[in-house]
């Protein structure tokens, strides 16, 4: 009898429940409508946009940022040079070029050096051939000629021309390297 009164309890419990949920509530529907009804939604109309008035370019008459003037100008500041001198290259074109001026300077490699009579001498190796460079010699396709030969570098002068076609020098260098193992 205990059994039947643990099944049947849940069920009338449910029952009771879903009794509460019949079609009698005309009152609660009511005021729902009435509700909706004086709900107004309250919205602010948006104003007119304004006139578009364009506008002349007044800085047309400056500078470019990125004209040829600026870089020229930023170029002479990073190397240090004041202006352009066309007797720069002129020697250049008038003697004899030497072997390692056929080679850029990313082609040689510095592999060591010597001192020969008192005298540092640089040992390059462009194309699986070494060469031996004094200070005063030409190598590289830019006119660079060997300023000062170290244990460890060789440094040179370049004549190179800047980005509005000017001749100016510029110091480069070739570093020993080490041979990988």
């Amino acid at each position: 009898m205990i059994r039947r009164v643990n099944v049947f309890l849940p069920a009338a419990l449910l029952l009771g429940l879903l009794g509460g949920c019949a079609p009698g509530h005309e009152d609660l529907r009511q005021w729902m409508t009435e509700q909706r009804s004086q709900m107004r939604p309250n919205v602010t109309p948006l104003s007119e946009p304004k006139k578009y008035v364009p506008q002349d370019y007044v800085e047309s008459a400056a500078a470019d940022p990125f004209g040829n003037e600026r870089l020229t100008q930023a170029l002479r500041r990073e190397s240090g040079v004041k202006g352009s001198d066309a007797s720069l290259i002129t020697p250049e074109l008038n003697r004899r070029k030497e072997p390692l001026e056929a080679f850029p300077l990313d082609a040689m490699t510095m592999v060591g050096s010597l001192d020969r009579g008192g005298k540092r001498v640089a040992l390059l190796r462009v194309d699986k051939l070494l060469y031996q460079v004094r200070v005063g010699e030409h190598l590289g396709q830019n006119y660079g000629r060997v300023t000062k030969i170290t244990e460890g570098d060789v440094v040179l002068r370049e004549i190179v021309q800047d980005a509005a076609g000017e001749w100016i020098e510029r110091n480069s260098e070739l570093q020993l390297q080490e041979k990988k193992r």
